[in-house]
This record gives C-alpha cells, sequence and structure tokens, in this order.
C-alpha cells in the first residue's frame, strides 16, 4: 500500500520538514513519487521511518543511523555489524535507563522527606 506525506506525518508524529530533510541527508531513500510528482511511501518505508524515530529518540545519531543504513543496503553480509551496532546502542539505552531510574529514586526520597516534615 502506498501512504501520502500528509498520512505519514498524521500517523507516524514526524513532520514533513523533518521527512524531506532525511531523504536529503540519504537516511531515507526509495520514496517513490505519484503521477503529480508528490512523495508517497510504501509499507517498507513506514517501518524503516518508525525504526529511525526509535534509534533517534534514543540517542543514537543521524551518522550513525546513515552508517547502518549503509551497511544494510550492503545485504547479509554486514549482518554482525549490524547488530553489532544495535547491541551496542541497546547497551547505552540501558545505561541511561538505569540512571533514569537511580535519578527518579533520588526525587521520590526528597519528595518523601518534604511529605514527611508537611507531617509534622
Amino acid at each position: 500500500m502506498l501512504y501520502s506525506m500528509k498520512h505519514v506525518v498524521e500517523n507516524l508524529n514526524i513532520s514533513a520538514k523533518t521527512l524531506r530533510f532525511y531523504e536529503e541527508q540519504g537516511i531515507l531513500t526509495d520514496i517513490s513519487r505519484d503521477e503529480k510528482g508528490r512523495r508517497v511511501y510504501s509499507d517498507q518505508n513506514l517501518e524503516w521511518i518508525s525504526f529511525i524515530r526509535c534509534l533517534k529518540e534514543t540517542g543514537l545519531p543521524l551518522s550513525k543511523i546513515k552508517e547502518y543504513k549503509d551497511l544494510y543496503e550492503l545485504g547479509n553480509t554486514t549482518f554482525s555489524d549490524r547488530k553489532s551496532m544495535l547491541m551496542e546502542h541497546k547497551v547505552e539505552v540501558q545505561n541511561k535507563i538505569d540512571e533514569a531510574i537511580k535519578n527518579m529514586e533520588e526525587i521520590s526520597y526528597k519528595i518523601a522527606m518534604y511529605e514527611l516534615q508537611e507531617e509534622e
């Protein structure tokens, strides 16, 4: 199935400007055009856009996302390289989660101290 840019923008919560930027940077490729020259996106494009957003929102720089995409396009011979990249990123994401949990615990402790003082 093919989707308009408007559909992608509304359903994936991404701006048209960002989609065009990703395309200009070579991160989002194989975008077809309809008979009027408007971009149309396939199911595969939508899956890739969602994955780009996942990687970006978890802190992977666009340069690394582009590197991953380039490796993907080289085919199965890069499977282990891509897997390694994702495993390294997963460790970084987990470290950020652990740090966020630690910070949340400290904030919760401070709130509990204030609540105890309010009860006095």
